[in-house]
């Protein structure tokens, strides 16, 4: 899928496709970028072999998507099905590079993601979690109908604290 966003800036071809090998290098430098180390367990020393590890570890449960511009990935979306009776759910990750957040690109990846699970895979559970300090991820899993279910005390350290998260679910 291509889709043209833009979000103050000038208008960028984005292309949301399935990982691919030769996306794990660009995908491990998202990983470690401030912008992404703050809100996941993304840390900055990330070694390439981790990321190569993730990506060979995928089984067909597992679900990902980069958002590519030109050669470049921007962003990745990942949808993991759980299994025997928690097969009905799955789990979300969200994250994009730094200099592409707030111009659309999470919604696409998200959009890819619920189109899956609701259209192809019949979830009907879905959550995620998320720093309660990162209003944008809120809004935008709000926006696409996540609620917060609770709160998980000093669960994530990021900038030298302990935070909290929130977990959020979507049930159809």
């Amino acid at each position: 899928m291509i889709e043209s966003l833009s979000g103050g800036g000038p208008l960028k071809e984005i292309q949301i496709r399935p990982i691919r090998k030769e996306d794990i290098s660009g995908l491990n430098e998202i990983r470690r970028q401030p912008a992404v180390t703050e809100n996941t367990l993304g840390l900055p020393s990330e070694r390439i072999e981790r990321t190569e590890e993730f990506f060979n570890r995928l089984g067909p449960d597992d679900h990902v998507f980069v958002a590519v511009t030109g050669s470049t990935v921007v962003g990745m979306g990942a949808l993991f099905v759980n299994s025997g009776k928690l097969r009905h759910t799955g789990r979300l990750v969200l994250m994009v590079h730094g200099d592409f957040q707030n111009k659309g690109i999470g919604s696409s990846l998200l959009n890819t993601l619920l189109h899956l699970a609701d259209h192809d895979l019949g979830l009907i559970r879905l959550e995620l979690d998320v720093v309660v300090d990162n209003e944008s991820a809120i809004h935008l899993y709000k926006k696409f109908g996540f609620e917060i279910e609770g709160r998980l005390k000093k669960a994530h350290f990021s900038r030298g604290e302990y935070q909290d998260i929130f977990i959020m679910g979507r049930v159809k």
